[in-house]
């Protein structure tokens, strides 16, 4: 049984033109995970992220550690079944 999972995260804050998508792509290919990390019209980065689970749960951990570039002043998160994202991660 794989413990693959789907991890949608909504990251609020300075977190646009700082580099958070580049440093969000660093982080989870250092997990193997696959997805992306692209900019909402409304100032969020959307980070999808495919794997698994344990490595999800690390990434979305550093997404809202004290370590990002900018500034998060939130995460929501959105749990689900993957849907086979594509091989690697890239920003969007």
């Amino acid at each position: 049984m794989s413990d693959s999972v789907r991890l949608t995260a909504w990251v609020r804050g300075h977190v646009q033109g700082v580099g958070f998508r580049w440093w969000t792509r660093s982080r989870a290919l250092e997990l193997g995970l696959r997805g992306h990390a692209r900019n909402m019209p409304d100032g969020r980065v959307e980070v999808v992220a495919e794997g698994d689970r344990k490595a999800c749960v690390k990434l979305l951990a550093v997404l809202r550690g004290c370590d990002t570039p900018g500034r998060v002043d939130g995460v929501i998160e959105r749990w689900s079944e993957p849907r086979g994202s594509s091989v690697g991660f890239e920003e969007r």
